[in-house]
């Protein structure tokens, strides 16, 4: 029996259902986690072989002493991985130490995370990006900004979800931008793109094929809703509903970047307006790769659009190489809808449930951790019609006054 080392898998709460399915799919499964075993939920329990308890999983050689013991107590580990993003890195650290071979190592997680190294990866597909510097000097990023226009925008080269991004809309924002940013980040600038976030979701063969693929359409963008507090609504579109030009890209970028057996969270534009580089409006651009699944709750957002179960395929892509579960059950549009505390709504969530009880799939709060990026609670809820879908976002969304 194989072992997969899954780490952190108390978080994001429903990441236990990846041990789950990867445990159903014959392999052994051992956790590391910083959460202590008596504060653990009991689903990521029964779904452990056994699980390591490391105060800090940025600790190296508390990590390193982690493994070691599943290796010494269980043999060879042919697996480690956490499916997050913020660990990613860690994960290749590790698999390069440890000489695991089924993931990405220390050199090529590289073309995962660096936001300009993505870039080529993109272009190498057929794919246009937004121009883009590296920001060395004031005098660079200025001229840069004169050759592209206001506004730019900067964003960490190495970076998670939207923390420490600017907007600069003219110069006294970018000489306000370079005073306080951290010297030590990298930051990558972009020229500004007027377009919708979009993105192209699945998981992978090994010949970097995907065995199931869905599509996310984004209201807001992430810095937008960190640095205003937005409420937000995302939605999902199900696998025999994306349109052509998301799959033709997103099969495209896969095969450029070489993702193998892996979940993918692939982030375009689509322009709202004619650029004169980029294209007409409606082209797709390219924004950001990130192979692992999108954030929060996602991975449950797409089974209830897609009635599968997408932990399932994971593993099975793992194991067998291809999606063995059946495709054939009805399909919806599912949306999530994240909510702010200090906004004040028109419906509160009993009228909601109420009036929507044969649509809302999932409720609750959304970790600490992951408010800034998504909300402080949250609704997933389905239906058969777009139009339905976003009647309840509005009823949802609507706010006291309105």
């Amino acid at each position: 029996m194989k072992n997969f080392i899954f780490i952190s898998p108390n978080f994001p709460e429903t990441y236990w259902r990846f041990c789950i399915s990867l445990r159903d799919c014959g392999l052994n499964v051992l956790g590391i986690g910083d959460c202590p075993w008596f504060e653990l939920a009991d689903e990521v329990k029964d779904a452990l072989t056994e699980y390591y308890y490391c105060y800090d999983l940025s600790d190296d050689e508390a990590l390193i002493e982690a493994i070691s013991y599943f290796q010494e107590k269980y043999g060879e580990i042919s697996y480690l991985e956490s499916n997050n993003e913020y660990w990613l890195e860690q994960d290749a650290k590790m698999r390069t130490i440890f000489g695991i071979t089924t993931g990405p190592n220390l050199e090529t997680i590289k073309n995962y995370k660096q936001k300009s190294l993505e870039k080529y990866f993109y272009e190498r597909a057929g794919i246009k990006a937004a121009r883009w510097t590296l920001d060395t000097s004031l005098e660079k990023v200025a001229a840069f900004a004169k050759e592209v226009g206001y506004p730019i925008f900067a964003k960490p080269d190495n970076g998670v979800g939207a923390q420490d991004t600017y907007k600069i809309k003219n110069i006294e924002d970018l000489q306000a931008f370079f005073k306080k940013k951290d010297i030590n980040k990298p930051y990558i600038v972009e020229e500004f793109v007027e377009g919708q976030i979009i993105s192209f979701d699945g998981i992978t063969d090994s010949k970097a094929e995907p065995v199931f693929y869905c599509h996310h359409v984004f209201l807001n963008d992430n810095s937008a809703i960190v640095q205003q507090k937005l409420d937000d609504m995302y939605y999902c579109v199900p696998m025999d509903k994306v349109p052509q030009d998301v799959y033709e890209a997103g099969i495209k970028t896969l095969k450029s970047f070489n993702v193998q057996n892996r979940f993918f969270h692939l982030e375009f534009f689509r322009l709202t307006k004619d650029h004169p580089f980029l294209g007409p409006k409606g082209t797709i651009v390219a924004l950001e790769a990130n192979m692992r699944p999108a954030g929060g709750y996602t991975p449950d957002l797409i089974n209830f659009a897609n009635s599968l179960n997408c932990y399932n395929i994971y593993a099975q892509s793992i194991v067998y190489d291809e999606n063995r579960e059946y495709m054939g059950h009805e399909k919806y549009y599912s949306c999530a809808i994240g909510l702010r505390d200090e906004i004040k709504y028109k419906n509160k969530l009993d009228k909601v449930l109420e009036i929507y009880k044969n649509n809302i799939c999932f409720y609750g709060r959304y970790p600490k951790a992951i408010t800034d990026d998504m909300g402080d609670s949250f609704i997933f809820a389905k239906f058969e019609t777009l139009d339905e879908l976003l009647s309840f976002d509005k009823f949802v969304r609507e706010k006291e006054g309105e």
